[in-house]
């Protein structure tokens, strides 16, 4: 077993997930914020998520309020803005920091496998990572990357 599905997450509700739940999936991890110039991408990213899922590809959010607090609410406030404006249907994480020193393992692996062009640091939200079916790190896309742009390899990765 790789690296990343050696690791766990906590859910938004409160459980514990492994990560190894995913193996042989596409996976595309995404730290998200509810209060974003890029929320909007939640319903590109559920969108993406419905036409791919039953081929093995699975959306991750991560809520990150480590850029500009715009991530201020708890669990329920999250998982309100999810569901209630963009009918977020994917798993959803417990807030997480993705950089610094309490940045959870995952996004330590994702960074370090995958910097990007300033470094291994993520710059801002909706910075997202595609995972192989073999949980290896494929691509980091930048915050302003729209989900429908991520499709092509997302399907790349599903036929690999």
């Amino acid at each position: 077993m790789n690296a990343f599905h050696q690791l766990s997450a906590t859910s938004l509700r409160g459980q514990t997930i492994a990560m190894s739940d995913y193996a042989n999936r596409v996976v595309l991890v995404v730290n998200t914020a509810s209060q974003c110039g890029f929320t909007p991408q939640y319903a590109g990213l559920e969108s993406l998520y419905q036409k791919y899922r039953e081929r093995g590809f699975v959306v991750l959010g991560f809520p990150c309020n480590q850029f500009g607090q715009q991530e201020p609410g708890s669990a329920d406030d999250i998982a309100a803005t999810c569901l209630v404006n963009y009918g977020v249907s994917f798993p959803m994480f417990a807030k997480t920091d993705v950089n610094g020193p309490n940045a959870h393992p995952l996004f330590k692996l994702l960074t370090a496998a995958r910097p990007g062009l300033f470094g291994p640091s993520i710059r801002w939200n909706f910075t997202k990572f595609l995972i192989g079916r073999d949980g290896q790190v494929l691509r980091r896309f930048a915050p302003f990357t729209k989900p429908e742009k991520i499709e092509p390899f997302v399907r790349a990765a599903l036929n690999a």
